[in-house]
Protein backbone atom coordinates (compact mmCIF):
# COMPACT_ATOMS: atom_id res chain seq x y z
CA UNK A 1 0.00 0.00 0.00
CA UNK A 2 1.42 3.39 -1.02
CA UNK A 3 0.91 6.21 1.47
CA UNK A 4 1.35 9.85 0.47
CA UNK A 5 3.02 11.55 3.42
CA UNK A 6 2.36 14.99 1.94
CA UNK A 7 -1.38 14.27 1.78
CA UNK A 8 -1.38 12.91 5.34
CA UNK A 9 0.54 15.94 6.56
CA UNK A 10 -2.06 18.27 5.05
CA UNK A 11 -4.93 16.28 6.55
CA UNK A 12 -3.54 15.92 10.07
CA UNK A 13 -2.01 19.38 10.56
CA UNK A 14 -5.34 20.90 11.57
CA UNK A 15 -7.56 20.84 14.62
CA UNK A 16 -10.70 19.67 12.82
CA UNK A 17 -10.46 15.89 13.27
CA UNK A 18 -13.42 15.38 10.93
CA UNK A 19 -11.02 16.23 8.11
CA UNK A 20 -8.51 13.62 9.27
CA UNK A 21 -8.41 10.13 7.73
CA UNK A 22 -11.04 7.81 9.18
CA UNK A 23 -9.73 5.94 12.24
CA UNK A 24 -9.82 2.14 12.14
CA UNK A 25 -12.00 1.36 15.13
CA UNK A 26 -12.75 -2.10 16.46
CA UNK A 27 -16.37 -3.25 16.51
CA UNK A 28 -16.19 -3.28 20.33
CA UNK A 29 -15.53 0.47 20.49
CA UNK A 30 -18.64 2.52 21.24
CA UNK A 31 -18.55 4.96 18.32
CA UNK A 32 -21.18 7.18 19.93
CA UNK A 33 -18.73 7.92 22.76
CA UNK A 34 -15.54 7.90 20.72
CA UNK A 35 -13.48 11.10 20.78
CA UNK A 36 -10.44 11.52 18.56
CA UNK A 37 -7.01 12.85 19.49
CA UNK A 38 -6.32 16.55 19.87
CA UNK A 39 -5.15 19.36 22.12
CA UNK A 40 -6.12 19.06 25.77
CA UNK A 41 -9.04 21.25 26.85
CA UNK A 42 -9.07 23.45 29.94
CA UNK A 43 -9.28 21.57 33.22
CA UNK A 44 -12.67 21.38 34.90
CA UNK A 45 -12.59 21.58 38.68
CA UNK A 46 -15.30 19.88 40.79
CA UNK A 47 -18.01 22.01 42.36
CA UNK A 48 -17.01 20.92 45.86
CA UNK A 49 -13.34 21.79 45.23
CA UNK A 50 -13.13 24.84 42.95
CA UNK A 51 -9.77 26.20 41.89
CA UNK A 52 -7.94 28.92 43.75
CA UNK A 53 -4.30 29.90 43.41
CA UNK A 54 -3.92 29.82 47.20
CA UNK A 55 -5.24 26.27 47.41
CA UNK A 56 -2.98 25.17 44.57
CA UNK A 57 0.10 26.63 46.27
CA UNK A 58 -0.82 24.97 49.57
CA UNK A 59 -1.32 21.66 47.76
CA UNK A 60 2.05 22.03 46.07
CA UNK A 61 3.81 22.35 49.43
CA UNK A 62 1.89 19.42 50.91
CA UNK A 63 2.73 17.31 47.86
CA UNK A 64 6.44 17.79 48.50
CA UNK A 65 6.26 17.62 52.30
CA UNK A 66 7.60 14.36 53.74
CA UNK A 67 6.11 15.25 57.12
CA UNK A 68 2.86 13.70 55.93
CA UNK A 69 4.52 10.29 56.40
CA UNK A 70 5.33 8.22 59.47
CA UNK A 71 9.08 8.42 58.90
CA UNK A 72 8.91 12.07 57.77
CA UNK A 73 11.04 10.94 54.84
CA UNK A 74 8.45 10.15 52.17
CA UNK A 75 6.40 12.68 50.24
CA UNK A 76 4.06 12.29 47.28
CA UNK A 77 6.96 13.58 45.17
CA UNK A 78 9.08 10.54 46.04
CA UNK A 79 7.10 8.52 43.50
CA UNK A 80 6.05 11.47 41.34
CA UNK A 81 9.17 13.48 40.64
CA UNK A 82 8.66 16.53 38.37
CA UNK A 83 12.09 16.05 36.80
CA UNK A 84 11.12 12.50 35.83
CA UNK A 85 7.83 13.42 34.14
CA UNK A 86 6.06 13.16 37.50
CA UNK A 87 6.87 9.48 38.01
CA UNK A 88 10.06 7.84 39.35
CA UNK A 89 11.44 5.85 36.38
CA UNK A 90 11.92 2.65 38.38
CA UNK A 91 10.14 -0.68 38.03
CA UNK A 92 8.15 -0.28 41.23
CA UNK A 93 8.25 2.56 43.70
CA UNK A 94 9.90 2.27 47.09
CA UNK A 95 8.05 3.39 50.20
CA UNK A 96 8.21 3.09 53.98
CA UNK A 97 11.46 1.46 55.10
CA UNK A 98 12.36 0.88 51.43
CA UNK A 99 9.48 -1.52 50.86
CA UNK A 100 8.72 -2.17 47.20
CA UNK A 101 5.26 -1.35 45.95
CA UNK A 102 3.36 -3.88 43.86
CA UNK A 103 2.95 -1.67 40.78
CA UNK A 104 4.75 0.86 38.66
CA UNK A 105 3.98 4.50 39.50
CA UNK A 106 1.91 6.25 36.84
CA UNK A 107 2.83 9.79 35.91
CA UNK A 108 0.39 12.29 37.40
CA UNK A 109 0.86 14.70 34.50
CA UNK A 110 -2.61 15.41 33.03
CA UNK A 111 -4.24 13.36 35.78
CA UNK A 112 -7.04 15.94 35.86
CA UNK A 113 -8.47 14.15 32.82
CA UNK A 114 -8.54 10.70 34.44
CA UNK A 115 -11.97 9.53 35.53
CA UNK A 116 -10.84 6.78 37.90
CA UNK A 117 -7.47 6.56 39.56
CA UNK A 118 -4.84 3.89 40.14
CA UNK A 119 -4.20 1.04 37.73
CA UNK A 120 -7.23 -0.79 39.18
CA UNK A 121 -9.56 2.22 39.35
CA UNK A 122 -10.23 1.97 43.06
CA UNK A 123 -10.26 5.76 43.56
CA UNK A 124 -13.11 7.77 42.11
CA UNK A 125 -11.51 11.20 42.28
CA UNK A 126 -8.16 12.87 42.88
CA UNK A 127 -9.33 13.82 46.36
CA UNK A 128 -10.15 10.17 47.05
CA UNK A 129 -6.88 8.98 45.52
CA UNK A 130 -4.74 11.29 47.64
CA UNK A 131 -5.88 9.55 50.83
CA UNK A 132 -4.55 6.11 49.89
CA UNK A 133 -0.75 6.62 50.07
CA UNK A 134 -0.95 8.24 53.51
CA UNK A 135 -2.34 5.15 55.24
CA UNK A 136 -0.75 2.50 52.99
CA UNK A 137 1.82 0.59 55.10
CA UNK A 138 4.05 0.19 52.04
CA UNK A 139 3.95 3.90 51.19
CA UNK A 140 3.65 6.62 53.88
CA UNK A 141 2.53 4.21 56.60
CA UNK A 142 0.78 6.70 58.82
CA UNK A 143 -2.67 7.31 60.24
CA UNK A 144 -4.40 10.41 58.98
CA UNK A 145 -4.64 11.80 62.53
CA UNK A 146 -0.84 11.69 62.82
CA UNK A 147 -0.45 13.39 59.46
CA UNK A 148 -2.84 16.16 60.49
CA UNK A 149 -1.07 16.65 63.81
CA UNK A 150 2.27 16.91 62.03
CA UNK A 151 0.97 19.59 59.67
CA UNK A 152 -1.05 21.46 62.32
CA UNK A 153 2.06 21.77 64.50
CA UNK A 154 3.93 23.62 61.74
CA UNK A 155 3.30 27.34 62.25
CA UNK A 156 4.23 28.15 58.68
CA UNK A 157 1.19 26.28 57.39
CA UNK A 158 -1.34 28.28 59.40
CA UNK A 159 -1.47 31.37 57.14
CA UNK A 160 -1.47 29.12 54.08
CA UNK A 161 -4.55 27.21 55.24
CA UNK A 162 -6.20 30.52 56.14
CA UNK A 163 -5.53 31.92 52.66
CA UNK A 164 -6.82 28.74 50.99
CA UNK A 165 -9.80 27.92 53.20
CA UNK A 166 -10.61 30.96 55.34
CA UNK A 167 -9.12 29.79 58.63
CA UNK A 168 -6.12 27.85 59.89
CA UNK A 169 -7.92 24.60 60.74
CA UNK A 170 -6.12 21.54 59.35
CA UNK A 171 -8.47 18.73 58.33
CA UNK A 172 -8.02 15.68 56.15
CA UNK A 173 -10.62 17.00 53.73
CA UNK A 174 -8.66 20.23 53.28
CA UNK A 175 -5.31 18.47 52.87
CA UNK A 176 -6.73 16.17 50.19
CA UNK A 177 -8.51 18.98 48.37
CA UNK A 178 -5.37 21.10 48.30
CA UNK A 179 -3.20 18.28 46.97
CA UNK A 180 -5.83 17.40 44.35
CA UNK A 181 -6.03 21.05 43.25
CA UNK A 182 -2.28 21.16 42.74
CA UNK A 183 -2.31 17.86 40.82
CA UNK A 184 -5.07 19.09 38.51
CA UNK A 185 -2.86 22.01 37.54
CA UNK A 186 -0.22 19.70 36.02
CA UNK A 187 -1.15 19.77 32.35
CA UNK A 188 0.97 19.11 29.26
CA UNK A 189 1.07 22.11 26.99
CA UNK A 190 2.65 22.63 23.58
CA UNK A 191 4.06 19.21 22.87
CA UNK A 192 5.32 18.68 19.34
CA UNK A 193 2.06 16.83 18.65
CA UNK A 194 -0.02 19.77 19.92
CA UNK A 195 1.83 22.18 17.67
CA UNK A 196 1.41 19.92 14.63
CA UNK A 197 -2.33 19.36 14.96
CA UNK A 198 -2.79 23.06 15.70
CA UNK A 199 -1.59 23.87 12.20
CA UNK A 200 2.19 23.91 12.36
CA UNK A 201 2.58 21.39 9.55
CA UNK A 202 6.39 21.52 9.53
CA UNK A 203 6.56 20.47 13.22
CA UNK A 204 6.47 16.75 12.28
CA UNK A 205 9.00 14.79 10.28
CA UNK A 206 7.72 12.43 7.60
CA UNK A 207 8.38 9.54 9.98
CA UNK A 208 6.26 11.14 12.71
CA UNK A 209 3.40 11.81 10.30
CA UNK A 210 3.46 8.17 9.27
CA UNK A 211 3.55 7.13 12.93
CA UNK A 212 0.47 9.19 13.74
CA UNK A 213 -1.41 7.69 10.81
CA UNK A 214 -0.42 4.13 11.77
CA UNK A 215 -1.41 4.85 15.39
CA UNK A 216 -4.95 5.63 14.21
CA UNK A 217 -5.18 2.88 11.60
CA UNK A 218 -3.11 -0.28 11.12
CA UNK A 219 -1.57 -0.34 14.62
CA UNK A 220 -5.02 -0.01 16.23
CA UNK A 221 -3.67 2.05 19.16
CA UNK A 222 -6.56 4.50 18.73
CA UNK A 223 -9.03 1.89 20.00
CA UNK A 224 -7.89 2.43 23.59
CA UNK A 225 -5.60 5.46 23.42
CA UNK A 226 -8.05 8.04 22.13
CA UNK A 227 -9.27 11.51 23.21
CA UNK A 228 -6.81 14.40 23.72
CA UNK A 229 -5.80 12.61 26.95
CA UNK A 230 -4.70 9.62 24.86
CA UNK A 231 -6.74 7.25 27.02
CA UNK A 232 -10.31 6.02 26.81
CA UNK A 233 -10.45 5.99 30.63
CA UNK A 234 -11.64 2.39 30.45
CA UNK A 235 -10.20 -0.92 31.63
CA UNK A 236 -8.87 -3.68 29.39
CA UNK A 237 -7.06 -6.99 29.75
CA UNK A 238 -3.93 -6.57 27.65
CA UNK A 239 -2.46 -9.95 28.57
CA UNK A 240 -0.36 -8.65 31.45
CA UNK A 241 -1.99 -10.28 34.49
CA UNK A 242 1.04 -12.62 34.65
CA UNK A 243 -1.18 -15.46 35.85
CA UNK A 244 0.61 -18.09 37.91
CA UNK A 245 3.78 -16.05 38.45
CA UNK A 246 5.12 -14.26 41.51
CA UNK A 247 3.95 -11.01 39.90
CA UNK A 248 0.38 -12.16 39.28
CA UNK A 249 -1.99 -9.19 39.37
CA UNK A 250 -5.69 -9.31 38.52
CA UNK A 251 -6.09 -5.52 38.35
CA UNK A 252 -9.68 -4.27 38.38
CA UNK A 253 -10.91 -7.65 39.64
CA UNK A 254 -9.14 -7.02 42.95
CA UNK A 255 -11.45 -4.06 43.43
CA UNK A 256 -14.75 -5.36 41.99
CA UNK A 257 -14.48 -9.17 42.48
CA UNK A 258 -16.23 -9.57 39.13
CA UNK A 259 -14.83 -12.33 36.92
CA UNK A 260 -15.31 -10.20 33.80
CA UNK A 261 -12.78 -7.77 35.28
CA UNK A 262 -9.98 -10.31 35.64
CA UNK A 263 -6.69 -8.89 34.43
CA UNK A 264 -8.13 -5.53 33.41
CA UNK A 265 -6.12 -2.37 34.00
CA UNK A 266 -6.83 1.28 33.34
CA UNK A 267 -5.66 2.54 29.96
CA UNK A 268 -2.78 4.89 30.81
CA UNK A 269 -2.42 8.21 29.04
CA UNK A 270 0.34 8.25 26.44
CA UNK A 271 1.13 11.90 26.97
CA UNK A 272 4.72 12.19 28.25
CA UNK A 273 5.10 8.45 27.51
CA UNK A 274 8.66 8.70 26.20
CA UNK A 275 9.70 9.97 29.65
CA UNK A 276 7.74 7.61 31.90
CA UNK A 277 9.45 4.23 31.55
CA UNK A 278 9.74 1.48 32.46
CA UNK A 279 6.27 0.68 31.18
CA UNK A 280 3.16 -1.36 32.03
CA UNK A 281 1.64 -1.71 35.49
CA UNK A 282 4.47 -4.04 36.52
CA UNK A 283 7.26 -1.98 34.98
CA UNK A 284 8.79 -4.94 33.15
CA UNK A 285 9.14 -3.27 29.74
CA UNK A 286 12.36 -1.20 29.65
CA UNK A 287 11.85 0.43 26.25
CA UNK A 288 9.05 1.68 24.02
CA UNK A 289 10.26 -0.79 21.43
CA UNK A 290 9.40 -3.61 23.85
CA UNK A 291 5.92 -2.19 24.31
CA UNK A 292 5.17 -1.71 20.61
CA UNK A 293 6.56 -5.12 19.65
CA UNK A 294 4.46 -6.78 22.36
CA UNK A 295 1.32 -5.29 20.84
CA UNK A 296 2.60 -6.12 17.38
CA UNK A 297 2.65 -9.79 18.43
CA UNK A 298 -0.96 -9.60 19.58
CA UNK A 299 -0.23 -9.51 23.32
CA UNK A 300 0.55 -13.18 23.91
CA UNK A 301 -0.34 -14.37 27.41
CA UNK A 302 0.66 -18.03 27.68
CA UNK A 303 -0.95 -19.92 30.55
CA UNK A 304 0.93 -22.69 32.32
CA UNK A 305 -0.86 -25.96 31.63
CA UNK A 306 -0.50 -27.08 35.25
CA UNK A 307 -3.31 -24.68 36.18
CA UNK A 308 -5.80 -26.00 33.64
CA UNK A 309 -8.50 -28.08 35.30
CA UNK A 310 -7.50 -26.96 38.80
CA UNK A 311 -9.38 -24.84 41.33
CA UNK A 312 -7.67 -21.79 39.80
CA UNK A 313 -9.01 -22.56 36.34
CA UNK A 314 -11.80 -19.98 36.68
CA UNK A 315 -9.24 -17.26 37.43
CA UNK A 316 -7.39 -17.55 34.14
CA UNK A 317 -7.80 -14.08 32.56
CA UNK A 318 -8.93 -13.67 28.96
CA UNK A 319 -7.05 -11.13 26.87
CA UNK A 320 -9.25 -8.51 25.21
CA UNK A 321 -10.49 -9.63 21.76
CA UNK A 322 -9.55 -6.17 20.47
CA UNK A 323 -5.91 -7.23 20.57
CA UNK A 324 -4.59 -9.07 17.55
CA UNK A 325 -1.37 -9.48 15.60
CA UNK A 326 -0.63 -6.28 13.75
CA UNK A 327 1.97 -7.39 11.19
CA UNK A 328 3.86 -4.11 11.51
CA UNK A 329 7.23 -4.06 9.77
CA UNK A 330 10.41 -2.51 11.19
CA UNK A 331 9.83 0.82 9.44
CA UNK A 332 6.29 1.03 10.79
CA UNK A 333 7.33 0.13 14.35
CA UNK A 334 10.00 2.82 14.27
CA UNK A 335 7.51 5.36 12.92
CA UNK A 336 5.05 4.66 15.73
CA UNK A 337 7.77 5.09 18.36
CA UNK A 338 8.84 8.34 16.71
CA UNK A 339 5.25 9.57 16.92
CA UNK A 340 4.93 8.55 20.58
CA UNK A 341 8.00 10.62 21.35
CA UNK A 342 6.21 13.74 20.05
CA UNK A 343 3.75 13.49 22.96
CA UNK A 344 6.32 14.49 25.57
CA UNK A 345 7.19 17.98 26.75
CA UNK A 346 10.20 19.53 28.46
CA UNK A 347 11.33 18.28 31.84
CA UNK A 348 10.02 20.41 34.69
CA UNK A 349 11.72 21.61 37.82
CA UNK A 350 9.89 22.70 40.95
CA UNK A 351 11.78 25.07 43.21
CA UNK A 352 10.86 24.81 46.87
CA UNK A 353 13.18 27.28 48.52
CA UNK A 354 11.20 27.69 51.74
CA UNK A 355 9.10 24.85 53.10
CA UNK A 356 6.80 25.85 55.97
CA UNK A 357 8.46 25.71 59.38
Amino acid sequence: MSISISNLRAQYAQADTKKWPEPELDSLVDRSKFEDLGVLPEVEYPNDNPFSEEKKQLGKLLFFDARLSESKQIACANCHNPELAWTDNITRSLGHERQENTRNAMSIMNVAFAKRLFWDGRAESLEHQASFPISDPVEMNTHSTVTLENIANIDGYKPLFTEAFGDAQVTLDRVLKAIATFERSLVSRNSKFDKFVSGKAEAFTDQEVLGLHLFRTKARCINCHNTPYFSDNLFHNDGQALFGTNDEDFGLYNHTNKLEDLGKFRTPSLREVAMTGPWMHHGHFPSLLDVVEYYNLGNPAPIQKKYLGTTRDSLIPTTSPMLEKLELNKTEVEAIIAFLETLSTKTQRVNLVNMPE
